[in-house]
């Protein structure tokens, strides 16, 4: 049976460089999912024509750059991560391709087989952020989940998140022992939602 054996990680987009190839819907899709969980991403935007939306949201966000030209293998000089985000899947392709050859991070936006890593949905309440993949298989069902996810966590959260700082911040000991105070002070989360049940 297939597994998931994706590795999580959350990127800190604006200490990386990425490329966006592509101006158009699917450009403007990546280009908001990045910019949502990361509003000063440092993002080169590389297209021969570009939507309106695409246009204002470099207008926004001062850390966008639009060149509006053809891609070329030049354009990944210095970036850490591109994506692909094209309608031409033999443009898309060449893109793979010399992402390959300069040992870049890729994503070729719908083919799932030319991915170095995903675009997950996302859920964010305050400082918590949970990332969910279906290793590429639905997105719909990435979507569903993040909907009943959103809706289960409490936008309280985010405050006990902050006081859980303020604790650790005052604990004594090494790291094995903070973690066993951490855990023996966050076990009444589990054990409340035991009761209920």
């Amino acid at each position: 049976m297939e597994e998931n054996h994706l590795f999580p990680v959350f990127f800190k987009l604006n200490r990386l460089h990425t490329l966006v190839v592509g101006g158009g819907n699917i450009g403007h899709e990546k280009l908001n999912a990045m910019l949502q969980n990361c509003p000063d991403a440092n993002i080169t935007v590389v297209a021969t024509w570009f939507l309106p939306e695409v246009e204002a949201l470099a207008q926004q966000h001062h850390t966008i750059t639009l060149i509006q030209k053809e891609f070329s293998c030049g354009d990944m000089i210095g970036k850490n991560l591109v994506i692909a985000a094209t309608n031409d899947k033999e443009l898309n392709y060449t893109i793979w391709e010399k992402a390959k050859c300069s040992k870049v991070l890729i994503n070729v936006a719908d083919t799932p087989e030319l991915c170095d890593f995903y675009l997950g949905s996302i859920v964010q309440k305050g400082n918590l952020k949970i990332a969910i993949s279906t290793n590429g298989k639905s997105p719909t069902v990435a979507k569903r989940l993040k909907q009943v996810l959103q809706e289960a966590i409490p936008d309280t959260l985010d405050e006990v998140l902050n006081k859980l700082q303020v604790i650790r911040d005052r604990l004594k000991g090494d790291f094995t022992e903070k973690v066993k105070q951490l855990n023996k002070i966050t076990d009444v989360l589990v054990q409340e939602k035991e009761k209920e049940q």
